[in-house]
C-alpha cells in the first residue's frame, strides 16, 4: 500500500491509500525521466520502442527476459505516461508517447545513439515485424 499526502485548497492536507502509484498528470520532469530510465530494462525497452511500436514478445526476445518481467517494466512506463498502448487483435503494442516535451525527446534520442552504438540489435526488426 502507498500512502499519498497532498495539499488541497487552503493548504489542507489530504491523505489517500492506494495499491498503485499515481499517474502523472503533469508534464514529466527531468528527475522523473531519469528515474524511469535508470533501470536497464526500461531504458533498453524505450530505445527499442523508439524504432517503432513493439509488443511484449518483441521485447522479450530482444532483452532475453521473461514475459512477466518485461510486462511489469512496460506497466511502469505506461503509468508514467512515457509510452502509449494500442490493441491489435490479441496483442498490445507500445509506442513512445506523442505528448512528451521536446527536451525529453532530445534526451531519448541522445541515449538511443549511445545504446545503439553498443547494441545494434536494438534497431533490428523495427516495429511491425513482430515475433509473436
Amino acid at each position: 500500500m502507498i500512502l499519498r499526502i497532498f495539499l488541497r485548497e487552503g493548504n489542507h492536507r489530504a491523505f489517500e491509500l492506494s495499491d498503485r502509484p499515481a499517474l502523472m498528470t503533469t508534464e514529466i520532469t527531468p528527475v522523473e525521466l531519469m528515474k524511469l530510465l535508470a533501470d536497464d530494462t526500461r531504458l533498453t525497452s524505450i530505445v527499442a520502442i523508439m524504432a517503432g511500436p513493439r509488443c511484449v514478445c518483441d521485447l522479450m526476445e530482444l532483452l532475453n527476459l521473461s514475459q512477466p518481467k518485461v510486462s511489469r517494466h512496460l506497466a511502469i512506463l505506461r503509468e508514467a505516461n512515457l509510452v502509449e498502448t494500442e490493441r491489435r487483435g490479441q496483442w498490445v503494442y507500445y509506442s513512445l508517447a506523442a505528448h512528451l516535451p521536446e527536451w525529453a525527446f532530445d534526451v531519448l534520442h541522445n541515449l538511443k545513439s549511445a545504446l545503439v552504438a553498443a547494441n545494434p540489435k536494438l534497431l533490428e526488426s523495427e516495429g511491425e515485424q513482430s515475433s509473436c
